[in-house]
């Protein structure tokens, strides 16, 4: 089970992002892809339960903030928590609920409002718990060490219902443990997409469309960078596909074209004007090839950078680098 604690400064917007279908997709996309994976996109969200509160996201809105008042203080009075489920776990729907009991119990606000939402658009299952953090009293619930209260209750809650045991968060794990690269799933799939799309595409404007299609806004300026659909933003160098790399293969590709046209049509390597380059950055052997053999060689290029870009140091993060200690240890020299 893997859970996140998160707070925030609007009841409506969380409450609308629980309770409602992702906005991206359309009536008939959402039947579309229900069809493909048999799961629930349309009326996704189940309210397992209300506790102090009632209606639609409007009135729970209104209903929260008119708490929120008692507190002259709070500046984030929204607790938003979620739990899911690993790859093969399952729960009833009374389970969940009594989770949901659990979490608010472990996060003092069990007595304050919140509601707590099943989501059936993935396939692993999960739950989302939106509390207010004042109570009726005007008392605020206590935040700290939320990540490591977190773990232990998501700890508790997998052996009381026997689920599959998911590591602590890394803050939490051994110094030997905390060296293990981390398998980043969000990482996995742009890189995916990434690789997939240029395949498909030799121009950066179709590349950036494709993109754009399967749900990623796109940020090019001095690199490259992507925010999905969750507005996680993610650097195209990250992931192994810097802006220079991607630039790097389409041109690439567009020179793989033009060298298969040049093929079929029996003309020699290089014939032709030099303003039909499709980039000044690219520099190809200079040593003249056959149409044929310069073919392979542009294909067998792209197919390699295409190849994923392992993370160096083995995925370790810099922060647990020995050249990151030794340098927090050098002190500033006094002035």
């Amino acid at each position: 089970m893997i859970g996140k604690v998160t707070k925030g400064a609007s009841f409506f917007h969380c409450i609308s992002y629980c309770l409602e279908d992702k906005m991206e997709l359309t009536e008939a996309m959402k039947g579309q892809l229900t069809r493909i994976d048999n799961l629930q996109h349309k009326d996704r969200a189940e309210v397992l339960e209300y506790n102090k509160c009632f209606g639609d996201k409007f009135e729970l809105a209104e209903q929260f903030r008119d708490v929120q008042k008692l507190s002259k203080w709070v500046e984030k009075p929204v607790l938003h928590l979620s739990f899911r489920l690993a790859p093969g776990d399952s729960l009833t729907r009374q389970q969940f609920i009594e989770i949901g009991r659990e979490a608010a119990k472990e996060f003092d606000v069990a007595d304050h409002q919140y509601i707590c939402i099943l989501h059936k658009d993935t396939q692993q299952q999960h739950i989302h718990i939106v509390a207010n953090r004042v109570g009726f009293d005007g008392k605020v619930a206590k935040d700290g060490n939320s990540y490591k209260r977190m773990a232990t209750l998501c700890r508790r809650l997998e052996k009381q219902y026997n689920l599959q045991q998911i590591l602590s968060p890394r803050a939490f794990l051994s110094p030997e443990d905390r060296l293990l690269p981390r398998h980043d799933i969000r990482r996995d799939r742009l890189r995916k997409d990434i690789q997939r799309v240029l395949r498909e595409v030799d121009q950066f404007s179709e590349f950036e469309k494709k993109m754009t299609g399967l749900g990623y806004k796109v940020i090019k300026g001095r690199g490259i960078s992507f925010i999905d659909d969750k507005k996680v933003k993610i650097k195209g160098s990250e992931v192994g596909f810097s802006l220079m790399k991607i630039e790097k293969i389409l041109a690439l590709k567009q020179v793989l074209a033009l060298s298969q046209k040049e093929s079929s049509a029996g003309q020699q390597p290089g014939a032709g004007s030099s303003s039909t380059t499709p980039s000044r950055r690219l520099t190809l052997n200079p040593v003249p090839l056959s149409a044929g053999t310069k073919t392979q060689f542009i294909a067998a290029l792209i197919s390699k950078l295409l190849e994923p870009v392992p993370q160096m140091g083995g995925g370790v993060p810099y922060e647990l680098t020995e050249e990151y200690k030794k340098k927090k240890k050098k002190k500033r020299p006094s002035l």
